[in-house]
């Protein structure tokens, strides 16, 4: 399984960016998906995830302005961020647990593939 992430980069605070997440060797499918990100000096922490049969879950930091997404014909996961905030400065993973995982999960230790991150971020 390999994750690919993208989109990331300099935007001022009230924007917009789209990050992108493209899976390989995997039927994506079948897969639940998730972003977490990583401020300097914090640990990971959960941002949202999508199911893979329905539903999706938000950290409430993010809750409202932040959307998930996924395009199961192109193998990719989208994290749709607007209203940015300087708090939102983090590299942004994607990743995934297992096929047909039951629940939509919210900590890194369960997850068990990771991409290597994108660069967000936020200026005043």
């Amino acid at each position: 399984v390999q994750l690919q992430a993208s989109g990331g980069g300099l935007v001022q605070a009230g924007g917009a960016l789209r990050l992108s997440c493209k899976a390989s060797g995997l039927t994506f499918s079948n897969w639940n998906m998730g972003w977490f990100r990583q401020a300097p000096g914090k640990e990971r922490e959960f941002v949202a995830a999508i199911g893979w049969n329905v539903g999706s879950t938000y950290a409430d930091s993010v809750k409202g302005r932040f959307t998930i997404s996924r395009d199961n014909a192109k193998n990719t996961v989208y994290l749709q961020m607007n209203s940015l905030k300087l708090e939102d400065t983090a590299v942004y993973y994607c990743a995934t647990d297992r096929p047909y995982g039951h629940g939509l999960k919210q900590t890194v230790g369960a997850y068990n593939y990771w991409g290597q991150g994108t660069q967000v971020t936020v200026s005043s």
